[in-house]
């Protein structure tokens, strides 16, 4: 693969739900690569009250989401060119992805109207990485690793949230995009980290579908 030096993407995006190591994926793409790691704000103070289902808590949750990532993202789009590489563990559209599941019709009329004009001066990512994970993982990571109020998401909520995530990456058109199918990957082990720089370092298509070898038997090895 390209070294650091020749290594062409600028701005990379790592990207899935909750426990698919999006995060921590982009945390090691930065130092390994060389570039800034950048991380999703997910601080709110309405997040406590939507995930207890206070009533108008929705919106205004969603909002503040919205104007924290357009703020980073705004900051991001005027760097300069010669800067050191981005890595983020999300990309802007993901906002729209928990929007359509936590809105009402009405609120969203009002959320459409914000984001599209937001959305118009946010820069996209050279290419994008989809950490893609089944439900059966996700509830395992979340059992094993979730914090209290993320334990406490209702099963259809996160089926919806899975299924959504899948949807929109299947017909996502704006970046170059890396499926990694990560049920099995345990990014922390070199040699499982070392696979997907490889297959970054090497994308050549538009979109690319990537399942790791032995992905399966990995992640059944590390069951509880």
């Amino acid at each position: 693969m390209p070294d650091e030096q020749g290594f062409r993407f600028k701005h990379l995006a790592v990207e899935g739900v909750m426990k698919s190591g999006k995060s921590f994926l982009a945390e090691r793409l930065a130092k390994r690569l060389g570039g800034r790691a950048v991380f999703d704000k997910t601080d709110n103070p309405y997040l406590a009250d939507f995930y207890e289902e206070k009533e108008g808590s929705s919106l205004l949750t969603q909002l503040v989401f919205l104007v924290n990532r357009y703020n980073q993202q705004a900051r991001l789009a005027q760097r300069d060119l010669f800067e050191e590489r981005v890595f983020c563990d999300y990309i802007f559209e993901k906002d729209k992805i928990y929007a359509y599941q936590t809105l009402s019709d009405d609120e969203l009329v009002v959320y459409d109207r914000i984001y599209g004009i937001l959305s118009e001066r946010v820069p996209k990512a050279d290419l994008v990485v989809y950490l893609q994970i089944s439900m059966p993982t996700l509830f395992r990571r979340l059992a094993r690793e979730g914090t209290p109020m993320e334990k406490n998401i209702s099963e259809k909520y996160l089926e919806d949230l899975v299924e959504a995530y899948d949807y929109f990456f299947f017909n996502y058109q704006q970046s170059p995009l890396l499926v990694v199918k990560a049920d099995g990957l345990d990014l922390s082990r070199e040699e499982d980290f070392e696979e997907v720089v490889h297959q970054i370092g090497h994308m050549k298509s538009r979109q690319l579908y990537y399942v790791p070898l032995g992905d399966e038997r990995k992640e059944n090895r590390r069951k509880p």
